[in-house]
């Protein structure tokens, strides 16, 4: 079933359809955790454990965010076996209002002899099958698990660039370097331009990257495609031998070898918050309740 979507919509898709393998590890944080959000991080999507105020779920303060840098629309996709998005939400087929921003979602569907989805590049592929329209339009789409500022979003919304991403700065990211190294760094041309995107890089190769450009930036999953262009590239993304997965990061790398300087690297400072296994939910806790008073979607 096609979601019609608005010729003027400002579309951001989430990906929150991944298993939350390492959430639900029982190998660290659990002491620190009262027995709901115990039970959350083990049955429920990452982004509704209730680690905000009055129970809110995590995924309320990232569309919060979303609204206020002022994307208009929504597309959640959500694993086939958790429905804590879908009931959370009360989201049937088509958009729902969630005040002044429009959400939809749409199932990441796992193929038959499979135990968990085909990874990131198939969410977004399946995402774009589900919309109506796209041809010549552009799209952002980011984690479930990351919350990205609401400065983060606008600068991807209002870029220029027909394909672009955020390129934060490792040294204003408060992980170790043990996490950073799980994450991706990048390497741009003179001009700002991608070249590659390095996942799981060495501590060695960091270095040289700083020695060189005197910048680290790393790869937090947001960007801004345009639909054209990224298409043939999803469709064809290839399957990671160690992860059984097509991942987005492929989907970019080939893109850009193919077409040198398609996608802008935006620098950007400013930590994010990252809620990837059970050590990171009190430091989340603790950060939204500071930062948080409130959250109106009424009003920007």
């Amino acid at each position: 079933m096609k979601i019609n979507l608005e010729p003027e919509a400002k579309l951001l898709i989430i990906l929150a359809g991944g298993m939350s393998s390492r959430m639900r590890k029982k190998t660290d944080g659990i002491s620190n955790l009262d027995k709901k959000l115990l039970l959350e991080s083990e049955s429920k999507a990452k982004c509704m454990i209730s680690v905000g105020k009055d129970g809110r779920p995590f995924l309320d303060y990232l569309l919060f965010n979303v609204f206020t840098a002022g994307f208009t629309h929504v597309l959640m996709v959500v694993n086939q076996k958790d429905k804590s998005i879908i009931n959370h939400y009360d989201l049937k087929d088509g958009w729902e209002n969630l005040n002044n921003l429009k959400i939809a979602y749409t199932v990441q569907t796992i193929p038959d002899k499979r135990t968990k989805p085909m990874g990131t590049a198939d969410a977004l592929l399946q995402a774009l099958d589900a919309l109506s329209e796209l041809k010549g339009k552009s799209f952002a789409v980011c984690n479930s698990d990351n919350l990205y500022s609401s400065g983060a979003f606008s600068l991807i919304l209002n870029s220029n660039f027909d394909n672009a991403m955020l390129d934060y700065d490792m040294d204003k990211l408060e992980f170790s370097i043990e996490r950073i190294a799980s994450f991706a760094i990048t390497k741009k041309d003179e001009d700002g331009f991608l070249n590659e995107i390095v996942e799981k890089p060495s501590s060695e190769l960091i270095e040289k990257i700083r020695e060189k450009d005197g910048y680290v930036g790393v790869s937090m999953n947001i960007f801004k495609f345009n639909y054209d262009q990224v298409l043939e590239y999803l469709i064809n993304a290839p399957i990671n031998v160690d992860r059984d997965e097509k991942e987005l990061p492929a989907v970019v790398q080939n893109m850009i070898n193919e077409n040198p300087k398609s996608l802008f690297a935006i620098p950007f400072s400013e930590h994010i918050l990252d809620l990837t296994g059970k050590s990171d939910i009190k430091i989340v806790q603790k950060y939204l309740n500071e930062n948080f008073e409130s959250i109106d979607f009424n009003q920007k």
